[in-house]
């Protein structure tokens, strides 16, 4: 015989404020949410003399440091957090060891020829997300065009459409600029570009 007032059935489980849509208390504070993207900002690389050398992730940059390959220079005032600890986000890091950079181009790729053209379209000259965009032979392979620094460039997929099979003059298309290989002074440009908009790299890019 069941107890009077008793249905039977378990309780039902207390909602949260969110979950109930019921109003969040005066003066209460709403939990951190940590946003994965801060794991995709930029994070300035120094050899063991300083030196600028690359332009990494938060999350190969955290890799480094917890393998005891570099040090942080200069820090965020943002924390990831794991099981057992909250760990300050990079902006700089130093190799501990010193390590020799050849005086030779990066390797052709898809993601240096993007970084090289900054994400711009040479031909339409927008900035988009690298998954708007593709890489276009200025002179067609069908016509000798070679994978090289020099004929690859940034292309949007309209303007990609737009050119075809042909050469950019007879597409009636210009380039922004002309292609060159990424070398070590392209590549220190870039850390300027970004630099820009972290103050913390400025002393270590010589502005």
């Amino acid at each position: 015989m069941k107890a009077p007032g008793h249905s039977g059935r378990p309780p039902r489980p207390k909602l949260s404020p969110e979950a109930s849509g019921e109003a969040r208390p005066p003066g209460s504070v709403r939990p951190a949410v940590q946003k994965p993207a801060i794991m995709q900002e930029p994070v300035l690389v120094l050899n063991a003399t300083f030196e600028p050398i690359n332009v990494t992730a938060v999350r190969r940059a955290m890799v480094l440091m917890l393998k005891g390959v570099a040090q942080a220079e200069e820090i965020n005032h943002t924390h990831v957090h794991s099981a057992s600890r909250a760990l300050a986000v990079p902006s700089v890091i130093r190799l501990l060891a010193y390590r020799h950079i050849p005086q030779q181009t990066r390797a052709l790729s898809r993601k240096n020829i993007l970084m090289r053209d900054r994400n711009t379209c040479q031909f339409c000259r927008r900035i988009l997300p690298a998954s708007e965009l593709t890489l276009d032979h200025v002179m067609p392979r069908s016509r000798g065009g070679r994978s090289s620094w020099e004929n690859l460039v940034a292309c949007c997929y309209q303007c990609n459409n737009r050119k075809g099979d042909r050469t950019p003059e007879e597409a009636g298309l210009a380039l922004a600029r002309r292609p060159r290989p990424f070398t070590l002074h392209t590549s220190r440009q870039l850390m300027r570009l970004i630099g820009n908009k972290d103050e913390k790299w400025r002393k270590y890019l010589f502005y």
